[in-house]
């Protein structure tokens, strides 16, 4: 099929323009269509996504299943995949059917809802397919637009602050990102990304107000990149808004924010960062190293003291990139792979965990820690799949989330062993948080007059959560079915990286060990 990544991309817009156009009312019936609509194109949304994984071959690490046509006022619409973002297609189109499916409570604005949510899938699709500069620009914005309505509308008390706060910051971050891509367009006279990956930006030194700058225009726009890539991530100290969206977002909003609107920041340092500006990478990779361990050494202590749950597990989902930008500029085989790994499993385990939070809330209406305690005694499937993502978000060997950060530690390791010892230290203070947390809600004795006739899951519920368990076990027991995928396609990244570093200084750059 020629259009097929077109098809997965645009299928949920289509459906929420069918939505709009045809479903009227706000009665319980209306209500009940816009959920089944919803649920059943992001179904077939992910059918035709196991399409493009079928149709994909990993050893090819050029694009594949491109489609190209001129465009509006001369743009190019260009699309297609390689084993860096296949995956990161699959992720969207498999999270979205159980997002909406976590949706079904909802009773406000119910279509307005569903068509936030399919509009959102569609723009994040398109951030993983475009092979367009201007292109990718316009999905990375444009899906500011229904996460910030998400949250600005069916938020908590003080949404209005976090939907306003999370749009500012994304949004500030990506100007310097545009001004970047004119310059580059400016450069190489074009805004196709496969052939801005072979064009070589100039990387000799520039004096700039009186100060040399080294890695010249490769460093400035590697800067107006980082500033994006960083807030969107999001990175220490760029990280305040999350918290706060998180916390205001309803439980489907938490979970596609964290599961996958966070991965565009790492996805555009391996598009474009990596290999576009590889001696500027090269130059600034301590820095981002050791904001990284900041990261997850200082949001691991923040996520102790917390006592919203929600605070706490978006605290963590901080920490947590910080292993994968550590990965990313660490600039080697195992590093990489496992900063891909960790955005994957990431994906899984944080939005299980957001809707863990949504089971109870939709309960007792509050998120506070101090309101819990015993629930094992009235839960225990909920107890159950509680614990296996705490245990995941830990890193217990047997779940996805140990093969991600084993796997970046050892990358980091290869390249400083100072700051791969202290990164190690996140992995012991994440125990201490999701333990506390866990302990604190599900153990104890059930002396809250309010929790003794709380009801376990629903069918519905366990149903939602399934898939989610299923991955999690499978990606930690046999995670050769991410890296055989994503390994040819970093290899070749990486190869290119050395090159273009080591031609740069082939005196003060060591190769890494591949």
């Amino acid at each position: 099929m020629d259009n097929l990544l077109s098809i997965v991309t645009f299928l949920p817009l289509v459906a929420a323009i069918i939505m709009a156009v045809f479903l009227r009312g706000e009665d319980e019936a209306a209500q009940l269509n816009a959920k089944r609509l919803a649920f059943a194109a992001t179904v077939a949304t992910f059918i035709a996504s196991l399409f493009v994984l079928g149709q994909f071959d990993p050893q090819n690490t050029e694009f594949q299943l491109v489609e190209e046509t001129e465009w509006i006022f001369g743009l190019n619409y260009k699309v297609g995949v390689d084993g860096i973002s296949v995956l990161f297609v699959m992720l969207t189109t498999f999270l979205m059917p159980i997002t909406i499916a976590a949706c079904w409570g909802v009773t406000h604005r119910v279509k307005e809802y569903m068509i936030a949510f399919l509009v959102l899938e569609t723009l994040m699709l398109g951030v993983f397919v475009a092979l367009d500069m201007v292109l990718f620009y316009l999905f990375f914005e444009a899906g500011l637009i229904p996460m910030f309505l998400i949250i600005g509308i069916w938020g908590g008390k003080d949404r209005i602050y976090a939907a306003f706060k999370f749009f500012l910051y994304t949004f500030l971050g990506s100007v310097l990102m545009l001004i970047a891509m004119i310059a580059m367009f400016v450069d190489a006279g074009t805004t196709d990304i496969p052939t801005l990956l072979n064009h070589q930006f100039s990387a000799g030194p520039i004096t700039l107000m009186g100060w040399q700058i080294a890695g010249g225009l490769q460093s400035l726009l590697w800067v107006a990149f980082f500033a994006s890539f960083a807030v969107k991530m999001p990175m220490w100290p760029v990280h305040t808004w999350l918290p706060d969206a998180h916390v205001q977002a309803p439980t489907a909003g938490s979970v596609v924010l964290a599961a996958i609107l966070l991965k565009m920041g790492g996805y555009g340092f391996l598009r474009f960062s990596l290999p576009m500006f590889p001696v500027a990478s090269d130059l600034m990779a301590p820095f981002v190293l050791w904001l990284s361990v900041i990261a997850i050494v200082y949001t691991s202590l923040v996520a102790m003291v917390q006592e919203d749950m929600k605070k706490l597990i978006a605290y963590s989902s901080v920490a947590h990139m910080g292993y994968v930008t550590m990965g990313i500029f660490a600039a080697n085989q195992q590093g990489v792979d496992g900063a891909i790994f960790q955005m994957i499993s990431h994906g899984f385990v944080s939005g299980a965990l957001f809707l863990c939070v949504g089971v109870i809330y939709d309960r007792m209406h509050t998120r506070e820690i101090d309101a819990y305690g015993g629930l094992a005694v009235r839960m225990p499937a909920y107890a159950l799949i509680f614990m296996l993502f705490t245990m995941a978000n830990v890193g217990l060997p047997g779940t996805s989330g140990f093969v991600g950060e084993f796997l970046t530690l050892m990358g980091v390791f290869q390249v400083s062993t100072w700051i791969g010892l202290i990164a190690t230290t996140g992995v012991i203070l994440s125990a201490a948080y999701a333990l506390w947390l866990y302990r604190r809600v599900v153990f104890g004795d059930l002396i809250k007059e309010s929790l003794k006739s709380i009801t376990d899951m629903t069918r519905r519920e366990k149903a939602i959560f399934a898939p989610l368990v299923v991955m999690t076990l499978l990606l930690g027991i046999y995670p050769s079915l991410v890296t055989d995928i994503i390994g040819p396609s970093v290899e070749a990244l990486l190869t290119q990286y050395d090159v273009a570093v080591a031609s740069y200084a082939p005196e003060t750059h060591v190769a890494a060990n591949h």
